[in-house]
């Protein structure tokens, strides 16, 4: 039998993965640590801003009839799925990153200097660079929720644990410090380092997706989950069991 998957994002992705997950036979558990919930928000005047900056999908999700405002303006987004949201939402998108805001931000062309960035109330800080200046307007809100009994019996007996962003990772840790549950039992699979900080340490081991995408923090997690047994290995494992990725798919014990 494989080992336990735990999955924690908030809807709607927590549904997206554990559906995907589920048609790799994998066993899946967990809940969403949080709900997303829309904040109300001023939108500033558009002519002030040469490109819009986002972080998550959940900008565009929540952020309502403000957005029409601004549809003129390029998007630079995190991440496939942010920049999904965004065409969706009728934004044309200019740039999409991979691996976290600050690269992003660190790539900007040259002309791209009056940014606006949508966000939520807890947001990773950036460093902006001295010919860039960046308004933030806060369009959405993560309201917490607790680990359920049942999830945290499951945590118990151990297994593989997929961590989609940095908050996520910060409340799983802190719920697992609450509520007691053995770290030791645990191998966590990270969308990218970024997240290393805010999971701490104590846990059984910790690996680094080969890439910051969903496919990839999938495809490591059934191959954990499953073992190195070749009849059950996810495609592309077999590379991963003979270190052809050995950089991308770093195993760190913390």
């Amino acid at each position: 039998m494989s080992a336990a998957l735990f999955v924690f994002r908030p809807e709607p992705g927590w549904g997206a993965s554990a559906q995907v997950a589920r048609t790799r036979d994998l066993r899946v558990f967990g809940q969403p640590l949080s709900r997303i919930e829309a904040v109300e928000w001023t939108v500033p005047d558009p002519r002030g801003f040469d490109a819009i900056i986002v972080g998550s999908a959940n900008a565009f999700r929540h952020g309502g009839e403000g957005l029409a405002r601004l549809v003129h303006l390029p998007v630079f987004a995190v991440g496939a799925t942010t920049a999904a949201m965004a065409r969706e939402a009728g934004f044309a998108v200019e740039r999409v990153g991979a691996g976290g805001l600050q690269p992003l931000l660190d790539g900007m062309s040259p002309n791209k200097t009056k940014l606006l960035r949508l966000c939520g109330e807890r947001r990773v800080a950036l460093a902006v660079p001295g010919a860039t200046s960046i308004t933030e307007r806060v369009v959405y809100r993560a309201i917490d929720l607790e680990i359920g009994a049942e999830v945290r019996a499951r945590l118990a007996e151990g297994g593989v644990v997929v961590l989609h962003s940095g908050e996520t990772a910060r409340q799983f840790a802190a719920q697992c410090t609450r509520h007691s549950i053995d770290r030791r039992g645990l191998t966590l699979v990270l969308i990218g380092p970024r997240l290393l900080r805010p999971v701490g340490e104590g846990w059984q081991a910790v690996h680094i997706a080969p890439a910051p995408d969903e496919a990839a923090l999938l495809a490591s997690a059934e191959f954990l989950c499953k073992g190195s047994d070749g009849s059950d290995r996810c495609a592309g494992a077999g590379d991963l069991a003979r270190g052809a990725s050995v950089d991308g798919f770093a195993k760190r014990h913390i």
